[in-house]
């Protein structure tokens, strides 16, 4: 069977995007369809339920952030427990990052946007999953940073709108003004 190129960036292999070897592929398939269930839906809903809303002219609905951050916690529990393996810095024990890792690590940046202590309290006792983070951006760089850019400028708009309104007041409950541009 023929290898399958991994992307390259003249010296470094940035990731295997599909594996030569049919049972790894097929995990590495597994971790991406387990991803748009469990991930996904969690981090998009939590989000969009306690920062974006307000964007798209909705409120904030602390409700739903609660149902989505339930599924939030049990992801990144599944992913510490299950997906990242002892051998390997990256999932499924691999020594190199995947499309997978690359796909749920920017699952996980859009936390970014979040509280800081909202977002330290969700992700901070996953040790294994920070460090894997970590591992996962090093490995993609300078082009995981370049793609997050504009993640990285929402946070700093969002950071100082909570700020401007006042941090005594739970990030659920404050409705920050934005306007979207759609």
């Amino acid at each position: 069977m023929k290898q399958v190129p991994a992307i390259m960036d003249g010296r470094f292999k940035l990731f295997e995007r599909c594996p030569a070897d049919l049972y790894r592929r097929a995990k590495v398939e597994s971790v991406l369809d387990w991803h748009h269930s469990n991930l996904h839906r969690g981090a998009a809903g939590y989000t969009f339920n306690t920062v974006l809303a307000p964007a798209f002219g909705l409120a904030l609905n602390p409700k739903a952030a609660a149902k989505y951050e339930k599924v939030l916690l049990e992801s990144l529990a599944k992913i510490e427990s299950v997906w990242l393996q002892r051998e390997g810095r990256f999932l499924l024990g691999s020594g190199q990052p995947s499309i997978a890792d690359l796909s749920l690590v920017c699952e996980i940046m859009q936390l970014e946007i979040l509280d800081e202590k909202d977002r330290e309290r969700i992700i901070g006792p996953y040790k294994r999953v920070l460090k894997w983070i970590d591992d996962a951006k090093n490995a993609m760089e300078p082009h995981f940073q370049e793609v997050h850019v504009i993640l990285f400028k929402a946070k700093e708009k969002f950071h100082k709108q909570r700020y401007a309104v006042g941090s005594s007041i739970p990030q659920s409950s404050r409705k920050p003004e934005f306007h979207s541009k759609m």
